[in-house]
């Protein structure tokens, strides 16, 4: 970590939840990769890429500006689809956000393969928050649920790949 998330102009940028959330998580500092993050993310309304070397935040890089901004307005269906190509990334991008997210209350759901039915169906009827699944589960969303797809994602503030 490289500076104090409470002396960072990037930190004063995220909802007061997601700071509580990081003191509470004892960091000490936001990495270059999430100030950057932050700094283009946060205001919306452009397209950003984060690259960084593994194990440099940049999930939390990119998540915790959006966030923010999901928080804001409260709009119908999934607001944040994340695209990840394995099923055990989604399980650990999901191990990841779920503290986060609900320290926020901001309900986080997983989808793929290994998924039972029943919490699809929950994302399905009514749809919310964060949503990360894998590419083959949206192509057979939109094969074998074409006609929930339009509510669901009616909301959608952003796609992260």
């Amino acid at each position: 970590m490289n500076s104090p998330p409470s002396g960072s102009d990037e930190f004063a940028l995220l909802a007061p939840t997601i700071q509580r959330w990081i003191w509470r998580e004892g960091w000490a500092g936001l990495r270059d990769a999430q100030s950057a993050a932050i700094r283009a993310i946060a205001p919306g309304g452009a397209d950003v890429l984060v690259a960084a070397p593994t194990a440099a935040g940049k999930t939390e890089a990119a998540f915790l500006p959006l966030l923010t901004r999901v928080l804001r307005e409260d709009r119908p269906g999934v607001r944040a689809l994340y695209l990840g190509p394995l099923k055990a990334l989604i399980n650990d991008q999901f191990a990841r956000m779920e503290g986060l997210c609900e320290e926020i209350e901001f309900p986080v759901h997983k989808w793929h393969g290994d998924v039972a039915g029943s919490a699809k169906e929950k994302v399905r009827k009514k749809p919310n928050g964060v949503l990360l699944m894998t590419p083959e589960s949206l192509e057979a969303l939109f094969v074998l649920h074409g006609s929930h797809v339009r509510r669901m994602f009616e909301g959608l503030e952003a796609v992260v790949i």
